[in-house]
């Protein structure tokens, strides 16, 4: 998708980041349980090239290692060219209903 004011129609650095976050969360529903929700907390990536709105890329996030409830995974992302990205992403593993209930508390004021 095309994001911000650049008049160019190429696959956009957040919706790269997305497709990654996507593959990692994947990558961890046979650790987590219903009560569970997979939370990212940390992006790092290399946007390595352009891709043209319409082709087809594929995103994946491998398991590095776990410490607690902190899950790490390096990923990268392919279209049917090239690697056009590559980096690093962290994801934290919580309570749904304690995570929802801050959020709830924070909205209310």
């Amino acid at each position: 998708s095309q994001l911000g004011d650049i008049p160019v129609d190429v696959l956009s650095t957040p919706r790269l980041i997305q497709l990654m976050e996507t593959a990692a969360i994947k990558a961890t529903q046979d650790f987590i349980s219903t009560d569970q929700v997979s939370l990212g907390t940390e992006v790092k990536i290399k946007h390595l090239s352009a891709t043209p709105l319409g082709m087809k890329v594929t995103a994946n996030a491998l398991l590095k290692g776990v410490e607690k409830n902190r899950f790490f995974f390096l990923v990268d992302a392919y279209d049917e060219k090239e690697k056009v990205a590559e980096g690093e992403h962290e994801r934290v593993l919580v309570s749904k209903e304690r995570f929802l209930k801050k959020v709830e508390k924070k909205r209310a004021g």
